[in-house]
């Protein structure tokens, strides 16, 4: 076998014909000796013509070309309960995973399950209406089953990523996502893949438990108390006590040997458990900005040198710059996509991104947030829930701001010109955008704190000398972005993967401060359950 590239312009088939005498060529052979061609990476190249480039797989003939196979799913009906917290990319994968060890998932999901979350987030757009475990970041696929289903990690220190994808496909997202340099699903398309996740688990033997709240933990010696001895499956790890959990939603009480907590980055009510309980947890850095919306078409001239043809994927966009030891980045772009609220209690102002499989909308929108690390907050928060009070205090400035200054909507958001804002000008008017609840013109210069306002006015200056045209007053700053990623974390073993304090408790992804999107999740769900016995 061997690897090699071959570029085709955008719009066109790639032949047969071609596709074989460029594995020739690769294999040293003639064209009747090539086997079989596999497409492994499709990019965009837009240098100079608008390319495809694709890295291909020959195989000379009579050479085994063994396709990626996903474990099958064992009956768990009968089998020993792991409980996993949370039905997000954390707790979906390792449910899936758990069902393939042959141990019986018990998912337990605050929010409802994904057609039922629909109306709430209808309701969250139109009205201003927070039901606070059913919103854009909780409920069945978590915050990334409406942020348009990115599915960017390329990185293998984490695992496998072909075990996330080949599932995803299986469950209904389109092949594309296993080739493409950067693959998505589409806000419209995730619900049916995430209910088909669903319904493979339950038909295999696991439970998903909805408006099932954790209210609280409670670790048991499994040999003491009454209904609490010799466990079936249950084994002593040397040196350790086995642990039984009972883990409350409410009057209803789930018990198991194991837990595996896929709470999500905004479980600010675990966090506060974990305090109250004494277990170890640690403030962490995030990141926090504000989401920028430029008309589609813009982007499009901007990455395409002005060649863009319809037919051309939408153009997307990432920056990374370091300014005074701080990085400034982008994340989450949505070409087009739409803004959403992202709000998960009252009284504050959170905004996010998605978009749809077709990307067709007239915006282009992304976050450009600056990294906070401890002790960049005020000297006025202090411990491990520093970070995440600093946090929600500046949603709650965004919210205060647009309800003294006239806003319609309960969510409205602040907003200002990007040139205004480098030059800290309150912007006399405002163009239109795609975030429903509307915005009030605000000196957003002055709403964020001080040090990330100076970073990010340093910032989009500097973008435009990559992107040019990206730098303009037609382009609108919206605040505020601040769910990057937990800013706390639960510190665990880094070999068994367990809480420091909790042996059989496995903290995990994104809410636990150990991953940072869909597949680092997923991939850190099925690495939990993969340490389950």
């Amino acid at each position: 076998m061997k690897e090699f590239e071959i570029a085709q312009k955008i719009g066109r088939e790639l032949a047969p014909e071609q596709l074989r005498e460029a594995a020739a060529k690769a294999l040293g052979v003639r064209p009747e000796a090539v086997g079989e061609t596999v497409v492994v990476r499709r990019s965009v190249d837009a240098r100079q013509d608008i390319l495809y480039r694709y890295r291909i797989q020959a195989y000379r003939k009579g050479e085994t070309y063994e396709p990626y196979r996903v474990a099958p799913y064992l009956d768990v009906h009968q089998a020993r309960p792991v409980i996993v917290v949370g039905a997000g990319p954390a707790g979906m994968f390792a449910a899936l995973k758990l069902l393939q060890k042959g141990l019986k998932p018990i998912v337990l999901e605050r929010g409802k399950d994904v057609e039922r979350r629909k109306v709430d987030m209808a309701k969250l757009s139109t009205e201003g209406v927070i039901d606070p475990d059913s919103n854009y970041c909780y409920g069945e696929g978590g915050a990334g089953a409406f942020s348009d289903g990115k599915l960017f990690t390329r990185s293998s220190k984490r695992g496998d990523i072909r075990e996330v994808l080949h599932q995803l496909v299986a469950f209904g997202a389109h092949e594309d996502i296993l080739i493409d340099a950067h693959p998505h699903i589409g806000t419209d398309k995730l619900p049916e893949v995430v209910k088909n996740i669903r319904r493979c688990i339950e038909e295999h033997g696991g439970e998903y438990h909805f408006d099932s709240r954790v209210t609280d933990i409670v670790r048991k010696d499994a040999r003491s108390g009454p209904g609490m001895t010799n466990k079936p499956g249950m084994t002593n790890k040397p040196g350790m006590t086995e642990a039984v959990y009972e883990v409350h939603c409410g009057s209803t009480v789930y018990t198991a040997s194991q837990v595996i907590l896929a709470t999500g980055h905004s479980a600010r009510d675990i966090y506060e458990l974990f305090q109250r309980k004494g277990w170890a947890l640690e403030a962490k850095g995030f990141a926090l900005g504000v989401r920028v919306e430029h008309p589609q078409w813009l982007i499009n001239q901007i990455r395409y040198h002005g060649k863009y043809q319809p037919f051309m994927p939408t153009a997307e966009y990432s920056f990374v710059q370091q300014v005074e030891e701080r990085g400034v980045f982008s994340f989450c772009m949505c070409p087009g996509g739409i803004l959403v609220p992202s709000s998960t209690e009252d009284g504050t102002v959170v905004l996010n991104g998605m978009s749809n499989a077709a990307r067709n909308s007239k915006w282009a929108n992304a976050g450009v947030a600056v990294q906070i690390e401890p002790g960049d907050q005020p000297a006025t928060y202090e411990g491990p829930f520093a970070l995440m009070d600093f946090q929600r205090d500046i949603e709650r400035t965004m919210f205060r701001y647009v309800q003294e200054h006239g806003g319609r909507h309960p969510l409205s958001a602040p907003a200002q010109r990007m040139k205004d804002f480098c030059r800290g000008i309150v912007s006399k008017d405002l163009p239109k955008t795609s975030y429903h609840p509307g915005t009030v013109s605000a000196p957003l210069h002055e709403l964020l704190p001080e040090h990330v306002a100076l970073r990010l006015r340093r910032t989009f200056p500097q973008i435009d000398r990559q992107m040019h045209g990206y730098y303009t007053n037609d382009a609108l700053l919206l605040g505020v972005e601040s769910r990057t990623s937990s800013p706390i974390r639960l510190p665990r073993n880094p070999e068994t993967l367990e809480h420091v304090d909790l042996p059989g408790l496995y903290p995990c992804g994104e809410g636990a401060g150990y991953a940072g999107g869909i597949v680092s999740s997923a991939l850190d769900g099925i690495n939990c359950a993969e340490k389950i016995d």
